[in-house]
């Protein structure tokens, strides 16, 4: 399925024309992705512009210098942070001035926001941003860090954090024409140390489709300390429903490139499709309903005597069964419901009882639909919303076991489910967005691989949109 208007945009000429003639049309940037799997140095060669004082200079400094990125500091206070891992990973950190020189670019800029008291240090927001946007590459980065409203002690230290996640959104919204990114990590006091996971995500390729996000990271679930930068999913068994086609397919082939071994399930009438991606990504192949009455037991049975437990679950099967409510039938109500509900509530209870080892992962497939709500779409809303809320309960009763449990809301996807409606329709699917175009399978399921690694244990109980910006339910 091709987006005219996403490769009219990469020609040169065409974009010089529209520009020229003040056209109201759209050209959106092709969006920077990887292919394969996690590489040590995601940073490699850019350029990080780091501002802000707070109390994760340390971290921030490690993984930026690890990850290969050549660090540009705002004043030299942060010099000393820097430092140590600089010298370690011979990516020294430079001072620069307030603005960009001449031909000067940035890849990223981070902000470490964790520091901001007063609505007066707002002001640090503008004296960054402004002289710098002119200089942030095609493709690039902007992740602000800071500490949650709900830890505030005053109102208006909670006033302050909040303002920053109106101002990512409203930021992600300026920047997204070019194919820049924008969000906002927010880390409990303590959790510091579970940052680099989320910072390598959100300032590399994997995380291009997502944008004008809050992620918060909490030291909720118990975590060993596990943060291995390459084949992160090595020796893991991973259950991924619905893999026959469309995001299931890909997350199948993400997770069995970054070493899992991957349980891939779907309906016995796609025995064919399944097949197929079971063979290439080198898995099993388990034809099961989910929503059959003897599901999750046999599941469960499948993954204790095939391989001993699983440390990866993903809940991706669903279905749409669309109308409004005066014309849906009891019939369409029930199956969207079982289907996309209570076959996964079922299923998790069951895994819980004793396949599911402690250290897993569990990610459900949202939808912004469920956040947003849709016309024709009650049914398929509640239970996506439902998902939300088991996340949310699972996640605390889970974390003793230091399970985290998440789920990733899709916006606009280009699956064959998309390439069937209106042509209108799907067109103002891909342009309500602050990227300006649909996102590929590919995209849901690196957001996937990344809430299953080990590394990404800070992160639970969330709802990760991966929607480049919907304006719907922002």
């Amino acid at each position: 399925m091709t987006d005219m208007l996403l490769s009219l945009g990469q020609n040169r000429v065409a974009r010089n024309l529209v520009a020229r003639a003040k056209l109201p049309i759209p050209l959106p940037q092709r969006l920077d992705r990887i292919e394969g799997g996690s590489v040590e140095r995601p940073l490699e060669g850019k350029t990080v512009l780091v501002a802000g004082a707070g109390a994760l200079g340390e971290p921030l400094a490690r993984t930026l210098a690890r990850a290969g990125a050549e660090p540009w500091l705002r004043s030299e206070a942060q010099l000393a942070a820097f430092a140590g891992p600089g010298e370690a990973y011979a990516r020294p950190s430079k001072l620069i001035g307030a603005e960009p020189e001449a031909g000067q670019t940035v890849n990223a800029i981070v902000v470490d926001a964790t520091g901001f008291e007063l609505h007066a240090d707002l002001k640090l927001l503008w004296q960054i941003y402004n002289p710098w946007l002119k200089a942030l590459a095609q493709n690039g980065r902007s992740l602000i860090l800071a500490r949650p409203p709900e830890s505030a002690r005053r109102a208006d230290q909670a006033a302050v954090r909040a303002a920053l996640d109106g101002f990512n959104r409203s930021l992600a919204k300026e920047i997204g024409g070019k194919g820049a990114t924008a969000n906002l990590v927010y880390v409990d006091d303590g959790a510091e140390e579970r940052l680099s996971a989320v910072v390598r995500f959100l300032l590399s390729k994997p995380s291009a489709f997502i944008t004008a996000q809050p992620v918060r990271v909490s030291a909720q679930a118990r975590w060993d300390g596990e943060d291995p930068w390459t084949q992160p999913l090595a020796r893991k068994v991973a259950l991924v429903t619905g893999a026959g086609r469309g995001i299931g397919e890909a997350t199948a082939r993400v997770l069995a490139a970054e070493g899992a071994h991957v349980v891939c399930l779907d309906r016995p009438e796609d025995d064919a499709a399944l097949s197929l991606v079971a063979r290439d990504v080198g898995g099993s192949l388990l034809l099961c309903d989910v929503a059959a009455e003897d599901a999750p037991a046999k599941i469960a049975a499948y993954l204790t005597e095939k391989h001993g437990g699983v440390d990866i679950v993903v809940h991706n099967a669903g279905v749409t069964r669309d109308r409004t409510l005066a014309r849906m039938s009891e019939r369409l109500w029930d199956q969207v419901l079982e289907i996309n509900l209570g076959a996964i509530l079922s299923i998790t209870s069951r895994l819980l009882q004793g396949p599911l080892r402690d250290g897993g992962r569990i990610v459900s497939l949202s939808s912004i639909g469920g956040i947003a709500g849709n016309t024709g779409q009650t049914n398929y809303a509640a239970s996506k919303a439902g998902l939300i809320g088991m996340t949310r309960k699972l996640a605390s009763d889970l974390a003793p076991r230091a399970i985290t449990v998440n789920a990733v809301a899709p916006g606009f996807i280009e699956t064959r489910m998309t390439a069937a409606v209106p042509a209108v329709v799907r067109e103002v699917g891909r342009r309500l967005s602050a990227l300006g175009q649909g996102g590929q399978p590919e995209d849901v399921a690196r957001a996937i691989a990344f809430l299953s690694s080990p590394g990404s244990a800070g992160v639970t109980g969330g709802v990760l949109r991966v929607c480049g910006g919907a304006f719907l339910g922002a």
